[in-house]
């Protein structure tokens, strides 16, 4: 039976639907929408029109992860998402704010501004109290599969076998989660991280097999490059749509995307 809740802060949430999170990106070099939303009062506009749009979960981020993309220090990263964290849990509390950092310091304030759910790129990778940090505060964790870096990831495509050897990564750090009683998991396979090409759509194909987990999966394909090599530069949102659409028929819990309004119509 595949978990259907989780537990943010004691309350039952449920993926008896699917959901849409929305990406609030802090940064100046993100690969879609760097620099749009830095600014603070751009970014409040950005999630009051998500919110309106129908938006289930705000996924604030102040540290680029697109290919190539440099170290940041971690000051820098929290003074880029503090105040929106904060506006976010206070004027919406009824939203799931999910925060997308692996560094453990940046989680432990974000929760104390409101934070609800880690997103970990990393998988814990980057940061060695980060599966405890997620424990010690009782936080839903997103557990990502990777490889490298950001800055080395697309040199890291060279698999023995695609799909057993993510099954592998999960199936160890789920039981390492476990034994910390982080019970609260999401898989992410990581699309586009670690991926090539053609790797990316095999990884779609095959979404189904995750369910072995018995986790609820997210998927963040909105806008990736591999999007944009299959169906031209002007046809990004077509393309996010079609593959979307193809995840939520294979068992996809959570949506990642830019663009909310169009696909929450998607979800049925």
């Amino acid at each position: 039976m595949i978990k259907r809740s989780i537990n943010i802060k004691g309350e039952l949430h449920s993926f008896d639907k699917p959901l849409v999170m929305g990406i609030v990106n802090m940064t100046p070099d993100s690969f879609f929408d760097g620099g749009k939303y830095n600014d603070l009062d751009q970014a409040k506009l950005r999630v009051d029109k998500m919110v309106k749009e129908g938006v289930d979960i705000l996924d604030i981020g102040g540290y680029s992860t697109r290919p190539g993309a440099d170290v940041i220090p971690s000051d820098v990263e929290w003074n880029r998402i503090k105040d929106i964290i904060e506006y976010s849990s206070s004027k919406y509390k009824n939203i799931i704010i999910s925060v997308d950092s692996f560094r453990s310091d940046i989680i432990r304030k974000a929760f104390d501004s409101g934070a609800d759910i880690i997103n970990d790129i990393s998988g814990g990778n980057y940061d060695k109290n980060m599966f405890k940090t997620a424990s010690e505060l009782r936080m839903p964790y997103i557990l990502m599969h990777i490889r490298g870096t950001p800055k080395t990831m697309l040199d890291k495509t060279d698999y023995k076998e695609l799909i057993p050897d993510i099954m592998d990564y999960f199936k160890k750090k789920i039981d390492m989660l476990y034994d910390l009683d982080v019970v609260d998991v999401i898989i992410d396979p990581g699309f586009g991280f670690a991926k090539d090409y053609e790797q990316n759509y095999e990884l779609l194909r095959n979404l189904k097999l995750f369910q072995i987990f018995e986790l609820p999966l997210l998927v963040g394909l909105s806008r990736k490059s591999f999007i944009k090599k299959k169906y031209g530069e002007d046809k990004t949102l077509e393309g996010t749509l079609e593959l979307n659409k193809i995840a939520l028929e294979n068992g996809a819990d959570i949506i990642r995307v830019h663009d909310v309004k169009e696909n929450k119509l998607l979800i049925k």
